[in-house]
């Protein structure tokens, strides 16, 4: 028998790629992440991350145990609301953001629909930036998206590089401008990948903006130029071109779960909420590595 505190503890090493980040988020001190990490290492008999002083990454045996860890904490978790009575229920609003469109996200909202039929979900996809001005207005209970630099805020979900992609045909002229394929304001990487450029001196002109990545998608599949995106979730058919093209590092970005003011009208929210945020943070690795 696994025991589910190390399979969770695994998890948030898993997806964070780091014991500290892991330690934070589940509300622990680093020596219990790698003490219960260690323990089910011993239970399994194979070494499940391979780890220096710079780099976490998961061995082939790691990865096999993200899918048998999810599953034995769904069941767990099944298991313990049958058997309690406890039926969640209320409307939960929800929002995320445009980085999930093209992900398995719907295969964990499908999921929690299934065990909590009673909660009414309304889900928001927005631009990252637009989500926290409106879960800040009180008008969303949980928010998936991207967090600003420096801004604390949040449940890390991942933490991840941002890149440049886009088709693998594509040229730029070093003389003229870099073409640039951006989400509108507020987004988060259009500000990062416009810092990057200008630091580095390098002229830019707006080629497309649309606040849909499946737009910015379809725009850079044509070659009309390049965008900043998370490497984790790069879209089928686009790939990194950063050092082909001689372009800026555009530095790391946070994808955070954040929790809105509590309804005192709305208690039922509250606990949907929490269901939910914990079955993302179960699957966050499906969201980055399971694209359709």
């Amino acid at each position: 028998m696994y025991d589910p505190a190390q399979l969770r503890t695994f998890l948030a090493v898993a997806q964070t790629l780091s014991f500290t980040q892991a330690a934070r988020r589940l509300g622990l001190r680093q020596s219990t992440v790698s003490q219960h990490v260690r323990r089910l290492e011993d239970a399994t008999g194979r070494p499940l991350f391979a780890r220096d002083t710079h780099r976490v990454e998961l061995t082939e045996d790691g990865e096999a145990m993200l899918g048998f860890a999810r599953r034995i904490l769904e069941v767990h978790e099944q298991a313990t609301a049958h058997f309690t009575g406890a039926r969640l229920g209320g409307r939960l609003r929800f929002g995320a953001s445009e980085d999930f469109v093209l992900t398995r996200l719907t295969d964990i909202l499908q999921s929690f629909r299934r065990e909590h039929p009673e909660v009414d979900l309304e889900l928001t996809v927005e631009l990252s930036g637009t989500l926290h001005e409106r879960l800040d207005a009180g008008k969303l209970d949980l928010v998936l998206a991207k967090r600003r630099p420096k801004d604390p805020r949040g449940e890390l979900v991942w933490h991840d590089d941002l890149v440049w992609i886009g088709t693998p045909r594509l040229r730029l002229d070093p003389g003229r401008p870099v073409p640039l394929i951006v989400y509108p304001p507020p987004g988060i990487t259009r500000a990062l990948a416009l810092r990057a450029l200008e630091d580095s001196g390098r002229p830019w002109r707006i080629a497309c903006t649309s606040g849909s990545l499946n737009g910015l998608v379809a725009a850079a599949r044509a070659g009309l130029g390049v965008m900043a995106h998370s490497r984790g979730l790069i879209p089928p058919g686009l790939v990194r071109v950063s050092d082909r093209l001689g372009l800026p590092e555009l530095g790391a970005v946070d994808f955070v779960l954040r929790h809105g003011e509590r309804r005192p009208a709305a208690p039922g929210a509250h606990a949907a909420a929490d269901a939910l945020a914990a079955a993302i943070l179960a699957g966050g690795d499906r969201l980055q590595r399971g694209r359709p």
